[in-house]
């Protein structure tokens, strides 16, 4: 049985690797199906790609995008958009630029408690990302001494309702289900029952969002406990939502996120491409394929 990891990030978002290295890092891991869903980008997939042909590992492109519910962050994993399509392209550029926005304005707060941090600062630690984020900051602060890794940094300074948090421009959930199905993509409701997605995303919720085009749940996550996975896979199966998991690796940038430490099972991955596929037919968009040796 093939293991298939549908949630890493490079770093064209806030992953430390670069995408050609996740995927050397994902064949050293015996992961035979890699998903790339970097935050609201398309950056990393032909770097990826190239390097998954050459290696014999299968790739799935996506992207996560960042939502918001009722002032609470969800992320959304689209798997196989048109990365051309003009409206889903202008949300993400919206979102980054959101992005890169609050990032002055974060360190204007730090300062404020006595953190000498810089914008120059966060952005020496960027690398190829193509905006700047929370976890930018974080690793600055990890660099001048002030955390011991980003978990502290967000513990301490970054999560919501700390010192250091600001909001940003988000679209709502159904609006990037909608974008992305017009695109020829699907949608999974990444880790929606960890962090804070779960003070909103309840099950009249997400039976909503299924109502709108919502293809799947990703179950098998680091952040959902046994018995919280068990709950999301009576939902999906009373919802016909595809259950994925994945690991949601970072590289050096999130512990125990490894790669292949969850997976999708081979049925229900064959759901999603199945959906994928009717979504780009409906749309008649011009869809990438998955490279699946």
């Amino acid at each position: 049985m093939r293991l298939i990891d549908l949630h890493t990030h490079s770093n064209c978002s806030d992953g430390t690797d670069p995408p050609a290295e996740l995927v050397r890092h994902a064949a050293a891991a015996r992961v035979d199906v890699l998903g790339l869903t970097d935050h609201d980008t398309f950056a990393g997939w032909d770097e990826a790609g190239a390097e998954a042909r050459r290696l014999g590992v299968g790739l799935v492109p996506g992207a996560e995008v960042s939502c918001r519910l009722g002032g609470v962050s969800v992320h959304m994993l689209a798997y196989l958009p048109d990365p051309g399509d003009a409206d889903l392209d202008r949300t993400l550029a919206r979102i980054r630029e959101g992005r890169n926005a609050r990032v002055p304005l974060i360190v204007e707060r730090l300062r404020e408690h006595g953190i000498d941090l810089t914008p120059e600062d966060v952005a020496a630690q960027s690398r190829a990302a193509t905006s700047l984020g929370r976890p930018h900051v974080a690793d600055a602060l990890v660099a001048r001494g002030y955390a011991r890794d980003r978990r502290e940094a967000f513990d301490r300074w970054l999560s919501e309702g700390k010192s250091g948090y600001v909001t940003r421009y988000a679209p709502e959930p159904a609006e990037v289900i909608g974008q992305v199905c017009a695109a020829g993509g699907v949608c999974v409701l990444a880790h929606p029952r960890g962090r804070s997605s779960h003070r909103v995303l309840t099950d009249e919720v997400i039976a909503d969002l299924a109502g709108a085009g919502l293809a799947g749940l990703e179950v098998d996550h680091r952040d959902h406990s046994p018995q919280v996975r068990e709950q999301l896979r009576d939902l999906a199966r009373a919802l016909d939502l595809v259950v994925t998991g994945a690991s949601d690796h970072h590289g050096a940038g999130k512990t125990d996120h490894e790669l292949g430490c969850f997976g999708t099972g081979e049925e229900e991955f064959a759901r999603l491409l199945d959906r994928a596929r009717s979504a780009a037919e409906r749309s008649g968009r011009q869809t990438p394929s998955p490279y699946l040796p």
